[in-house]
């Protein structure tokens, strides 16, 4: 008998371009570090980027966002190296992904629907499930005419002809109708939640919160000692995991919830409605940090503005510094190379935060377990004061 076939059955992986049009005041520096989240963001949807293509502008150019010129440039290289997609670090209008896609002649992505694909391949659950494909359907609608245009330019094919303007108007009846039957099942999920919650009514309640990736979910798993999925990857958590821990015989429920990002797509807050409630009805917010990454501040001003955004900036909040053994590193590797101190010291750091907010800043490692005896301890604290302030009784 010859020797057994196998066949790779592994779909080759998408190539992209990225292509940002940065604000007029942005530095460079800022440009860079927003296209490496974005070239991440690539890499969580399973494709990988190949060249960065940035044009800076008074305002994006209305019909094709970048120029003339950089739209010759960005088509030359993927005509070149058959780029598989385009894109963008912003949101785009129909119009312009219909105008870029002739040009191009490839598949177009603006930031919202990147970040509504890895919230696809993330939820885990019913409803998030339910959440993202309310976000995708009503993303979906104002671009009808636009997929159909796409679907037209796939080469050859039967059922590959765009449907005239009568079938199209049927399918925007079908998208409202779907959109209106998510809504009534994310309503049904909003009122098991309800009444779980109610159940739980009295217990001193605890969300973690964050911009994504800063390691909330491994904090989770070392406060809860629970087995909640977590990787180094954008938006490796979409629902909201909801945990009883007991510190020193005070019970509390802790909640994980979904990573903020810089420009999170409207429709996507609003459709993780219940995950946010998780941060709304919650006593005390421990806002997680990651402190090695470069722009951790305009991080932690992101996570601020999203709070201000969903009412519940108005919470106490116990700030947490994670990833400080990276931290380290990168600061003695500067220290080597520079021969001056780039990065602040922890200490300076600490004392700089405290003063902030006038409150404990803790600096921790969750993969490490550095100074996480000191966190609980802070946490438990925190929580004895909800406790005891609403149960007296019980001192």
């Amino acid at each position: 008998m010859g020797k057994k076939q196998f066949y790779d059955t592994a779909k080759p992986q998408e190539t992209a371009v990225l292509v940002a049009v940065p604000a007029y005041k942005q530095t460079d520096e800022q440009t860079n570090e927003y296209l490496d989240e974005l070239a991440f963001l690539t890499e969580t949807a399973g494709a990988v980027s190949l060249k960065r293509f940035v044009q800076k502008l008074d305002k994006p150019d209305t019909r094709t966002f970048v120029g003339s010129g950089k739209l010759e440039e960005i088509k030359a290289y993927v005509t070149e190296h058959s780029i598989d997609m385009v894109i963008f670090d912003d949101d785009l209008s129909p119009s312009q992904v219909r105008n870029i896609e002739r040009e191009l002649q490839v598949k177009i992505v603006d930031r919202s629907l990147l970040i509504l694909d890895i919230f696809a391949l993330r939820a885990k659950t019913a409803q998030a499930h339910t959440q993202v494909e309310l976000a995708q359907y009503q993303y979906l609608l104002p671009r009808l005419t636009n997929l159909w245009t796409h679907l037209s330019k796939q080469k050859g094919g039967i059922g590959m002809k765009g449907p005239g303007e009568t079938e199209i108007e049927t399918d925007r009846r079908i998208v409202r109708d779907k959109i209106s039957l998510l809504r009534d099942r994310l309503e049904k999920f909003e009122r098991q939640n309800f009444e779980q919650r109610k159940s739980r009514a009295g217990m001193v309640r605890v969300a973690l919160v964050g911009y994504t990736n800063v390691g909330k979910s491994t904090l989770m798993n070392l406060l809860s000692k629970s087995d909640v999925f977590a990787e180094n990857k954008l938006f490796a958590t979409v629902d909201a995991t909801v945990r009883k821990v007991v510190l020193d015989n005070i019970p509390f429920l802790l909640s994980d919830t979904v990573g903020f990002i810089r420009k999170l797509p409207t429709k996507l807050i609003e459709a993780f409605k219940s995950t946010l409630d998780e941060i709304r009805e919650a006593d005390l917010l421990v806002h997680v940090v990651d402190v090695s990454h470069p722009s951790f501040e305009d991080q932690i001003a992101v996570v601020n503005n999203t709070l201000l955004d969903i009412n519940s900036a108005d919470k106490p909040v116990l700030l947490v510094f994670n990833k400080i053994d990276q931290y380290l590193e990168q600061r003695e590797r500067e220290l080597q190379e520079d021969g001056h101190e780039v990065r602040p010291s922890i200490e300076d750091l600490k004392a700089t935060y405290m003063a902030k907010i006038h409150a404990p800043a803790l600096f921790i490692s969750a993969t490490n377990r550095i100074n996480i005896e000191e966190m609980r301890a802070e946490l438990q604290r925190r929580v004895a004061e909800i406790h005891f302030e609403r149960y007296p009784n019980n001192v």
